[in-house]
Order: C-alpha cells, then sequence, then structure tokens
C-alpha cells in the first residue's frame, strides 16, 4: 500500500488511448466500495465518458480545461438528506478512485468542485448540476478526471514526508521518527 501511495501522482495530460469497461467497472466498484458514516452509503457518482460532454465540463472552472483531454472524468457527489457528513464520504470514494486508478495504469486528478465557481455569478457546483441534471440535495464534490497518463512524475519518497506535522500525545510533543 504505501508503495501504491508513493506512486499515485496527479495526472493532467492523457494519451488517446480508451479505458476499457473493465476497468471503468472497476474504478465503480472501488467508489461503491467506499465505508460512509453508518453505512448511510450516500455517494452518488456520474461517469462522463461522452467527448462532447466532457468538453462542456472542463469548463466548469478556469483551471479545469484539462479534463476535456481525458478519456473520463467522474463526478463525485453526497446526499445530503441521507448523511451530514457527506464531504466525507465522498472524499473517500474519490480518494478510492484514485488508489484504484493508479494500480490499474490510469492516471487521475482531483478537480475541486466544492466551494469554487464557474464565474462571478454561477458556482462550479450550479454549472455542473444544470450541465447533468442533478438535483438540489444530491451536493457535488468534485470531478475526477482519468486517463491513461501522458506525462510521467517521480513517485514521492520519504523525504518528502514533513514529520514536522506529527505530534504524539499532545501537540506540544513532536513525534521523532
Amino acid at each position: 500500500m504505501l508503495e501504491l501511495l508513493k506512486k499515485r501522482r496527479s495526472i493532467r495530460k492523457y494519451t488517446n488511448e480508451k479505458v476499457c469497461d473493465e476497468k471503468i467497472l472497476n474504478l465503480i466498484q472501488a467508489a461503491l466500495f467506499s465505508p460512509t458514516s453508518k453505512n448511510s452509503k450516500s455517494c452518488e457518482f456520474i461517469i462522463v465518458k461522452d467527448k462532447n460532454l466532457l468538453s462542456k465540463l472542463s469548463n466548469f472552472k478556469p483551471d479545469a480545461s484539462f479534463l476535456k483531454n481525458a478519456d473520463l472524468g467522474i463526478i463525485v457527489m453526497g446526499n445530503s438528506l441521507l448523511s451530514d457528513v457527506w464531504i466525507e464520504d465522498a472524499s473517500i470514494a474519490a480518494s478510492n478512485i484514485h488508489l484504484l486508478s493508479q494500480e490499474i495504469d490510469l492516471g487521475s486528478c482531483w478537480i475541486q468542485v466544492r466551494n469554487r465557481n464557474y464565474n462571478e455569478n454561477t458556482s462550479s457546483e450550479e454549472y455542473i448540476r444544470n450541465l447533468f441534471n442533478v438535483p438540489e440535495n444530491i451536493n457535488i464534490l468534485a470531478v475526477i478526471s482519468v486517463g491513461f497518463p501522458g506525462e510521467q512524475k517521480d513517485p514521492l519518497t520519504e523525504e518528502n514526508l514533513n514529520y514536522n506535522k506529527v505530534y504524539l500525545n499532545s501537540y506540544l510533543n513532536k513525534y521523532l521518527k
């Protein structure tokens, strides 16, 4: 697991290779197997494969344009009527999507939606809600871009870890490895 975590990096460039249906199903299963508070099953997902829709979706905020070059986008949502911690539930599901993407040789990148804006008058969430007919009680956390990596990034190393942010038994006592 630590090796997988070291290798998983945010990928924003993709090849034109298509992600097969089996890998897409695996990603869906990783999302649906994710734990949720009180087993509420509060998460919902929209898999976007259509290139025209991906292009429109990539406009939901200024720095999401690379999404149009991914083979698919996964809109990660949570039902606030089922869970008051839908953000945490959906975040776990998004993390599982990232980890499985790495495991099956795909690249992925979290693109934040919640608390972001399409423009001065419209939130990113409203833009996506209107584009995909998402009901009001379903909140949108993020979009995960997925595809075959068109860029290579070095794995993280232990030197990248910031141990000074870890404490032992008290905030006053730094953890020393």
